[in-house]
């Protein structure tokens, strides 16, 4: 096999009980559903959500928080993975989860609901990166991308039916149902992981000549004071980018003060985890090339993402004249061919290697990208459905060797980290881009609305509903900056990434095996 990985494994890192693999398979994509399925269905609730507790001011801050709860715990719960084993962590996280969305079913304003929102992302971030590695423990090098493609397969059916099942419960139900819902799904996955996964015991034998005694535990302490520095640069940089040219301009005293607070706080992040003993972003993160590569390509897909998720469903409905459902199917054609792509790019890596198929699927993405301009105007609604549907092909190939690849090449005790990692760079990516993309098109629309007068609020303003060629100029801009999101992220490949990914044995990769215990070791 290209890249060095090709071994087979009979054993797996983590294992199931005598139910097999398929309980402990569900449970993980139940899990995944649990954050799938919030990014899509809440959004739909907004109206009646605002009607009800009111903040419309702050609304956006339902989203912000989760997002940012999500992103800066991410690296935490990998490492805490690493150290104190996959299964507590999955546990907390949905614990933490289902407790969010009990609070926010019971939320009496508006930022009550966004505080428990932040208490569900807590847990959405044990549940994003804890899924995924266990989802490498689970399978040796072959069989993993089978295991993606059906955690593809959870985004893509959410997707579709987020935003149904949302208006639905909102529009003939109640919006808390949306919060209540999460419950049953998350308590049958608590049940299976609990039941069926397996983990090997985290402890090292006793160094030659040691006393007598048990065996030492491998757990490390917990980097708090990292972890909260992470947390404050993570909260002030999210604030400046979704407040900024909304609350206030770009250019003025809260901006730039935030912006300068959120650099402080960063070095000050780095100074911490120089000094930790068991830092929660390791620096070997950023020394090796290519988990280095593999996180800022990835950073580049998180901001390119930003383009088709957040800008068509507007261009959908302002430019083609859609309505909301017809327009979440135009973005959800992406989620159609993402998982079919991802599943078949085994196939490729194979052959060609990690590198060179994630390079071949961000080309091509960034092809089809740069034809989203050149549809005519107003067009069809066949013609973005199509490009959804060969963009969602084309990152297939990119995401999956990538993150497949990446986990290869490091062994069983810094796959958590590994994976987090990865994921933290793509949601710090998608934060970027939702703010500079943002810029880009309320710049456009700024400089478009004339004759509806001045634009204060970019898309958000009625007044970008009354002239569609002003926001089909803005999505083009915005589209020609995801192609050069992805050119990034080809040029990251091309000179940072390694021609061949140094994928260790399945042996090495796997964790290491239970120590021996003497009678001398029993004896007391």
């Amino acid at each position: 096999m290209p890249s060095g990985g090709g071994a087979e494994a009979t054993a797996t890192p983590a294992t199931t009980t005598t139910g097999g693999r398929g309980p402990l398979v569900a449970a993980l994509m139940l899990g995944m559903a649990l954050a799938a399925l919030d990014a899509t269905i809440v959004s739909t609730a907004v109206p009646q959500i605002v009607g009800d507790l009111g903040g419309l001011s702050v609304f956006s801050w339902l989203f912000a928080g989760y997002l940012l709860a999500v992103t800066v715990t991410l690296p935490v719960y990998g490492r805490l993975s690493d150290t104190h084993g996959r299964k507590p962590v999955l546990i907390a996280g949905i614990v933490l989860f289902l407790a969010g969305s009990l609070l926010c079913a019971a939320a009496w304003d508006m930022p009550s609901l966004i505080a428990f929102r932040i208490v569900q992302g807590l847990g959405g971030g044990a549940l994003q990166g804890t899924v995924q590695t266990i989802a490498a423990d689970l399978y040796p090098l072959r069989e993993r991308p089978r295991i993606q493609a059906r955690l593809s397969s959870v985004w893509a059916a959410s997707a579709v039916a987020g935003p149904a099942l949302g208006g639905l419960l909102a529009g003939y139900a109640h919006w808390r149902l949306i919060f209540l819902i999460n419950l049953p799904v998350g308590l049958l996955a608590l049940w299976l992981v609990a039941r069926h996964l397996v983990e090997p015991s985290r402890t090292t034998p006793q160094r030659p000549g040691a006393a007598p005694g048990p065996p030492r535990s491998a757990s490390a302490r917990v980097d708090w004071p990292g972890a909260l520095a992470i947390f404050a640069t993570g909260a002030l940089l999210l604030t400046a980018l979704v407040q900024g040219g909304t609350a206030w301009p770009w250019l003025s005293a809260p901006s730039l003060g935030l912006l300068g607070a959120a650099a402080v706080s960063a070095a000050v992040t780095v100074a911490v985890e120089r000094r930790a003993a068991e830092p929660i972003i390791p620096g070997w993160v950023w020394r090796r090339r290519t988990i280095a590569a593999v996180n800022l390509a990835l950073g580049a897909l998180g901001l390119l993402m930003v383009a088709p998720t957040v800008f068509l469903p507007t261009y959908a409905q302002s430019v083609l004249g859609l309505g909301p459902v017809a327009a979440g199917f135009v973005l959800s054609a992406m989620t159609l061919t993402w998982p079919v792509s991802a599943a078949l790019s085994s196939r490729v890596y194979t052959r060609i290697g990690f590198r060179r198929t994630a390079i071949i699927g961000m080309t091509c993405s960034t092809a089809v990208l740069l034809a989203f301009p050149l549809l005519p105007y107003p067009g069809a609604p066949w013609q973005p459905t199509l490009i959804m549907l060969l963009l969602g092909g084309c990152l297939g190939l990119f995401q999956l060797p990538l993150i497949v690849g990446v986990q290869s090449t490091v062994p069983w005790s810094e796959r958590g980290t590994t994976t987090a990692s990865v994921l933290f760079c793509r949601q710090v990516g998608q934060s970027l881009g939702a703010a500079l993309f943002g810029a880009v098109a309320n710049a456009v629309l700024g400089s478009h609305l004339t004759e509806a007068g001045p634009a204060r609020g970019g898309l958000d303003d009625p007044a970008a509903a009354l002239t569609p060629r002003a926001v089909d100029a803005a999505v083009e801009y915005v589209f020609l900056g995801a192609a050069a999101a992805g050119a990034l992220a080809v040029l990251v490949l091309l000179t940072l990434a390694p021609r061949r990914f140094p994928v260790l044995p399945e042996d090495r990769a796997a964790p290491p095996p239970e120590p021996a215990v003497s009678a001398e070791d029993l004896a007391p």
